[in-house]
């Protein structure tokens, strides 16, 4: 059974950090692409940033210099740094895993940013 398991979202100031924390379970990680994705009512889901098993990155034009994705392998786990954080990345983020077969979604967590 496939599980991503997100963690770090919570309530930040404008300005402020998070780190979000995506654990995988049940699939090959260090053959997957990892990434992030966001959602806010009533627009589509949008990529936020993704690694592949190479460790190549790519990231929304929105959030380039200030977020960074990174993976560990060992701990099957893709991590989100978010820096100088704006009231517009206010969302769901939801991890994401593709493999070569299939791709899986967490269930989400949520992010505010508000002071």
């Amino acid at each position: 059974q496939v599980q991503l398991v997100e963690s770090g979202g919570g309530l930040v100031q404008p300005g402020g950090s998070l780190r979000l924390s995506c654990a995988a379970s049940g699939i090959i990680f260090r053959l997957s692409t990892m990434g992030w994705y966001r959602q806010t009512s009533g627009k589509p889901r949008e990529l936020v940033a993704a690694v592949t098993s190479g460790g190549s990155t790519n990231y929304a034009d929105s959030v380039k210099g200030r977020f960074t994705i990174s993976r560990d392998n060992a701990k099957s786990t893709v991590y989100l740094q978010m820096n100088s954080l704006k009231p517009e990345d206010t969302a769901v983020y939801y991890c994401h895993a593709a493999t070569y077969v299939q791709e899986y979604w967490g269930k989400g967590t949520l992010v505010t940013v508000s002071s």
